[in-house]
């Protein structure tokens, strides 16, 4: 499966706690879930993420996620300096982790650049993505546009629905 990468964004923190607590509901700032995913194209499907563990934490301009990747719970190793390099993959493949930075842009888009990852592909200099992004409520909206190879074919979209 392709490993799904979503965006993080905020607007401006404010400094009294009331206009924060304000301003936190009214940007991205805080903690979400992913509850889909929706890849289109030539394989094109839905993902529901319900039983998937997820979760995102963004500030102010740097964001964390651990995502698992696996439509059923993970094997629990027994033995990891004796388990086979199948097994190996089996329990830490579909796990998914990432931090960096990011900036919002006019026109709704939000430019992520990961400083530390699981994937070593997915991180460094000149590494970096953009999504659109909407905000309705509680629920955002990421829309893949481009990285740094150029823009996506087939960009997905992801939803996320915050947590706190």
């Amino acid at each position: 499966m392709k490993r799904l990468l979503f965006a993080a964004l905020s607007a401006g923190l404010l400094t009294s706690q009331g206009a924060a607590a304000q301003s936190t509901r009214d940007s991205i700032q805080g903690v979400w879930h992913v509850v889909e995913a929706v890849i289109p194209g030539p394989a094109a499907r839905t993902i529901a993420f319900a039983d998937r563990p997820n979760l995102t934490i963004i500030t102010a301009r740097h964001y964390s996620r651990v995502e698992v990747q696996a439509d059923g719970p993970r094997p629990i190793l027994a033995d990891v300096a004796k388990a086979s390099a199948d097994e190996l993959r089996a329990a830490w493949g579909p796990f998914v982790s990432e931090a960096g930075t990011y900036e919002v842009t006019p026109g709704g888009l939000v430019t992520m650049r990961p400083i530390a990852s699981k994937n070593p592909a997915v991180m460094g200099p000149g590494v970096f993505i953009t999504y659109a992004y909407k905000l309705d409520g509680n629920t955002l909206s990421l829309t893949q546009q481009r990285n740094q190879n150029g823009p996506f074919a087939n960009p997905f979209t992801l939803k996320l629905v915050r947590v706190e």
